[in-house]
């Protein structure tokens, strides 16, 4: 009789090409899911991670809105980098630096702080407020709202190119861009979802993990401005910021009982707005 054949246990499976780097591959792929849905950049696939094509899921790639908010301002920096070494005025270059950031995001946060200003003080009930911010059409409150918010964003910028030039001006814009990402991460995580299948619903709230993720992103990328304006002047940034941001998620909470779309719009507008003016408020 024939010897049974020798059977051996099946072999392990080769692990898949680039497994050591999959965290790098997967934040690489959360970057670009943030980047398309926080601006009009037209971005390819990064990697095979990367699906253009499919909803992102905030519960995690939330942690890479920051970095996707430093990309997103790019664009606007070198402009304002490069307007800065003509003899153009300061406020010239700083309106175009303001037209360059809300080109980028389509209008993106702006839409939420007008419609958030509509709704939080053109309604009486929290209904009534929600309805009126899912109108599109634009009202006396938020039209104020937006000339507010862009009139000092681009006094404040036109300050910081005239006392400290264009590369550190930048420096603070890209910062700021940056930091106001995180903290809209921390308020979409720390707010209840003010309607069902809002936001939260369609795309996930960030675990607390990935909004710890993303404020220490937010918070790495202030390091420039640290080491150019000084402890102080970066701190009372980052401190108005992070005030700012919750003082715009307790209004949230009081007049719509949580968050919205656009209440992280007006949020990111908030933090971005309170960060320039920390690092201005001291001479």
């Amino acid at each position: 009789m024939a010897a049974a054949p020798e059977t051996r246990p099946d072999p392990k499976p080769a692990p898949a090409a680039g497994h050591r780097f999959l965290p790098v591959l997967r934040f690489a792929a959360d970057t670009a899911a943030c980047i398309r849905f926080f601006s009009r950049l037209p971005l390819p696939p990064v990697n095979s991670l990367d699906d253009p094509a499919s909803l992102p899921d905030f519960t995690r790639s939330a942690r890479a809105a920051p970095l996707a908010g430093l990309f997103v301002a790019v664009p606007a920096a070198a402009l304002g980098l490069a307007l800065g070494a003509t003899a153009l005025p300061a406020y010239a270059v700083a309106v175009l630096v303001v037209a360059g950031l809300t080109a980028v995001t389509g209008a993106l946060h702006e839409d939420g702080l007008s419609d958030s200003a509509d709704g939080f003080f053109g309604g009486a009930t929290p209904e009534r407020r929600l309805e009126i911010m899912k109108d599109s059409r634009i009202g006396a409150f938020g039209a104020i709202a937006l000339i507010l918010t862009l009139g000092l964003n681009t006094a404040l910028i036109a300050e910081l190119l005239m006392r400290y030039g264009s590369a550190d001006a930048m420096l603070s814009v890209l910062a700021a861009a940056a930091l106001s990402r995180a903290l809209m991460v921390w308020q979409w995580h720390r707010l209840p979802p003010a309607r069902p299948g809002g936001l939260g619903a369609r795309f996930g709230q960030p675990s607390r993990n990935t909004t710890v993720h993303a404020l220490g992103i937010g918070l790495l990328c202030l390091v420039p401005v640290l080491i150019e304006s000084g402890f102080l002047a970066t701190g009372l940034g980052a401190l108005l910021a992070m005030a700012a941001a919750f003082g715009f998620g307790q209004l949230a909470i009081a007049k719509i009982g949580g968050m919205t779309g656009d209440v992280l719009g007006a949020v990111q507008q908030a933090g971005f707005l309170g960060f320039l003016t920390g690092v201005l408020v001291l001479p």
